[in-house]
Order: structure tokens, then C-alpha cells, then sequence
């Protein structure tokens, strides 16, 4: 084992959560990723004859992404050295790979640097670490929600092997709640646990594949659950049902008040009030929202509620999400401030959506027919001789560059009209905009799919 690999869980394992003192020690007590570490499997046999190099783990949240890189310094007897892309700068990166570097020239020890939420760091940051992986002076293990190919650079992903974690099965889940249960050393053991198979499915479905999600609700209700003249804790489904309830956060990325507040957020933007707007906006940055999930609300917005009222919102939009996503916070905060403003003092419409959302129903009734002959695409004789292209017209040889009468609908549908531009839209050809209103469609706009 590698020196101090534990010793944060081991000093004050009294103190510490289930989850994390339920952490699996050797490669047997991992769950659920037997594709990987299962006898034979390519990460196991890596460990194993020890031909490990520079790892991507991307899963979801509690899939054993930090386990296994502890497991990896531990069977490589390598120094562990944990550090998270959410606190960490280059700073700090620096100063890590400094002391690796001396580490390996002293003792010939190699360094484990496990990076948690990788996709967290910019390019800058993760170009870092590329010569000390080169030079073998670290095997980086980098943890990742987001999908590597995007957020992660192409030369350190070039220079890592990426494996994929799955959700645990609520089978894999119950059988770590089970070894919690009766683990009198660092589980439960010790509380005369009494809960039924049935109860330990329940929190195991409703963990969504999160070993950390699940041990933390069965701690909570253990500590919830009064023991009785024999001193058994009974956990039931009343007990169950209170400590999920408690163990949501009054923010999380995943729980209800972070609906709540991005949903506050964007109907601040569409009421064009750019106070409570940038109000929002800052209540999801102080919480540690992801930015490129704040990015694509913006972008959802300069569409669905701006739209052809302001061509430039979209636009800006986007900018803002490239900008944020390149600097990473805090500098983040200035592109989204940015973007949440402009689209909030700019121009509305829903035009766009509902004009969607009024076409979509026609497309979905019309699937089966075909496309008019004479829209056609018309490549090759044969097709020109059955009649594809006939009759088109080339609306710049038209006067004012439209082919008037010339139908781009299918015949069950000509004259079906989708786009009814509201008071700050550009007008349907031929029309004037004075005094058109628009139309009151009925439906939430956020209904949009």
C-alpha cells in the first residue's frame, strides 16, 4: 500500500461518511464494474503486471472513479497524491509536479496524480501536466463526468487510455449496502440494523446508479431510525422515506431548488428584468453551478423567448458559452454576466418555438408523404426523367426574389401558415406589421422540446 494512501480516511474514521469508509481497499470488494476489473479484464490485468500508463475514468457521479485510482497507486505501490480542478490552479499543478519530480529522482517512486472533474480545468491548465506525463514523472488519472472528447485536450487525451463507467446496477448497489449493514469495522454493525430486502432494493433504485447517493441515505437513516427496548434500529419505509428527504441539499446540481433557480433565472430574462436576472444568475455561480449548463440555458433563451426580434442574441449567446467554457471561473462570471444582460434588456418573441411547435404536429400527422416533385433534388437522368426537379423555380431569377405561388408544402397542407411573427418580429412578406398582435398559441413556451 502506498505510504499515506488512507490516511485521511483512517485518522478520523469514526468521523468520516459511510461512503467514505466503505471505500473499497482492494480490487474483490469493487462492485459493479466487473467489464473493467473483473478476472481477466484489461484495467485489472493493467494493475496487475503493473503496464499501467495514464488513465481518463469517465462515469457518472458515485461509479468508483476516485476507488480505482486509490486502488491503482495502491497496487502499483505509488505515491497517491489527490487534487481537485474545482480549487486547483497552475499554481498548484506546479508545485505538484515539482515534488513528484524530486520524489522520482530520490527514491525512484512513482507519483499517482488523480485529478477529480478533469473537464473543470481549460486547455492551459491540462497542457500542464503533458510534459511530466511524457516524461513518465506522473501516471495521470483523470476523473471525468463529461464526455473526454470534448473536454479534455487532444494531446493528453492522446497520451491517456479512456475508460468508461457505468451506473451501478441496483443489484451492485443493494450488495454495498448489505456489506455496510454487517461491516462492524467500518460500516454499520455495530447499530443492530434491522431492514428488509425490499427497503434496500427501494434505496437502491432510487439512487440512480450512485454508490455515495445510496450509502448516504442508508447512514442517514440509520441515524434517524430509534432503537427499541432491544436496542434494534428498525429502518422502514417511513425512515427511508424521511432521510432522502433530509439528505437534499438546498442547492444540488441534481435536486429540486436547482430547477428552481435556473427556472427563476429564465423567466427573470424573458420578463426583461435584468436585475433579478443577474440576481440568479449570481445565486448559480456562488453554488458552483456548472457554467456550460448556465451557458446552454442562455442559449436555449436567445431562441425561444428573443429569437427574430434580436438576430444578434443568439449569436452572443454562443460567444458567451465558448468564452465561459475557454476561461473556466471565476473569470466565467463575465461572459454569462454578459449574455444574461443583452438577453435580458433585448427585444422579445416566441415566434420561433411556436411556429416549431405548429409544424411539428403537421410533420408528425404528414410523415408518410412525399416530398413535392418539383422540390425535388434531381442528380442523375434517370430521376429528371421520372419527373424530379420539374417545375422548380429559382427564386433569385423571381422579381423581389420570390417565386410567388411556387407551393413548398405538401399538397395536403398548402396554405397551412406556422410562422405568426409577433409586434417585435420581421413581418411575413407582403404584410405590414402595424397593428398585428400575434398569436396567443396557449402553451408555455418552456414546453418546447
Amino acid at each position: 500500500m502506498a505510504r499515506g494512501l488512507f490516511d485521511e480516511i483512517d485518522a478520523g474514521a469514526g468521523n468520516s461518511p459511510l461512503a467514505e469508509r466503505m471505500r473499497p481497499r482492494v480490487i474483490d470488494e469493487v462492485l459493479g464494474q466487473e467489464k473493467l476489473l473483473g478476472p481477466g479484464r484489461i484495467l485489472r490485468r493493467m494493475i496487475e503486471e503493473d503496464t499501467l500508463r495514464s488513465l481518463i475514468l469517465w462515469g457518472p457521479p458515485g461509479t468508483g472513479k476516485t476507488t480505482i485510482a486509490r486502488l491503482v497507486a495502491t497496487a502499483t505501490n505509488a505515491e497517491f497524491v489527490p487534487f481537485s480542478a474545482v480549487t486547483s490552479g497552475i499554481k498548484e499543478v506546479r508545485e505538484v509536479m515539482a515534488e513528484a519530480e524530486a520524489a522520482r529522482r530520490m527514491s525512484g517512486r512513482r507519483t499517482v496524480v488523480f485529478v477529480d472533474e478533469i473537464h473543470r480545468f481549460n486547455r492551459a491548465q491540462q497542457d500542464a501536466f503533458l510534459p511530466h506525463v511524457e516524461s513518465g514523472t506522473i501516471t495521470l488519472i483523470g476523473a471525468t463526468t463529461e464526455n473526454p472528447s470534448f473536454e479534455v485536450n487532444s494531446a493528453l487525451l492522446s497520451r491517456s487510455k479512456v475508460f468508461t463507467l457505468d451506473p451501478l446496477s441496483a443489484e451492485a448497489l443493494t450488495g454495498l449496502l448489505r456489506r455496510a449493514i454487517s461491516d462492524k469495522d467500518r460500516g454499520l454493525g455495530t447499530l443492530e440494523l434491522e431492514v428488509s430486502d425490499a427497503d434496500l432494493v427501494r434505496i437502491a433504485e432510487q439512487s440512480g446508479g450512485d454508490a455515495r447517493s445510496a450509502l448516504n441515505t442508508l447512514e442517514l437513516a440509520a441515524s434517524i431510525a430509534a432503537p427499541d427496548a432491544a436496542g434494534v434500529r428498525i429502518v422502514d419505509d417511513n425512515v427511508i422515506a424521511e432521510a432522502q428527504q433530509r439528505a437534499v441539499r438546498r442547492y444540488d446540481k441534481t435536486g429540486e431548488e436547482h430547477y428552481n433557480v435556473a427556472s427563476a433565472l429564465i423567466k427573470s430574462v424573458r420578463n426583461s428584468d435584468p436585475d433579478a436576472a443577474v440576481y440568479w444568475l449570481a445565486r448559480m455561480i456562488d453554488a458552483g453551478e456548472d457554467p456550460k449548463f448556465i451557458a446552454r440555458r442562455l442559449v436555449i433563451l436567445a431562441s425561444e423567448d428573443i429569437g427574430l426580434a434580436d438576430p444578434q442574441a443568439l449569436p452572443l449567446a454562443v460567444a458567451a458559452a465558448q468564452a465561459a467554457h475557454m476561461l473556466g471561473y471565476p473569470e466565467a462570471l463575465y461572459p454569462l454576466s454578459h449574455a444574461t444582460l443583452y438577453l435580458a434588456l433585448a427585444a422579445k418573441s416566441n415566434a420561433v418555438g411556436r411556429a416549431f411547435v405548429a409544424a411539428r404536429g403537421d410533420a408528425e400527422r404528414t410523415a408518410s408523404e412525399g416530398v413535392p416533385m418539383h422540390l425535388r433534388n434531381a442528380p442523375t437522368r434517370l430521376m429528371k426523367g421520372l419527373g424530379y426537379g420539374e417545375g422548380y423555380r429559382y427564386a433569385h431569377d423571381e422579381a423581389g426574389g420570390r417565386a410567388d405561388g411556387m407551393a413548398c408544402l405538401p399538397d395536403s397542407l398548402r396554405g397551412a401558415k406556422y410562422y405568426d411573427p409577433g409586434e417585435n418580429d420581421p413581418p411575413l412578406p407582403g404584410l405590414a406589421v402595424a397593428g398585428h398582435d400575434g398569436l396567443d398559441s396557449g402553451s408555455d413556451p418552456e414546453d418546447v422540446a
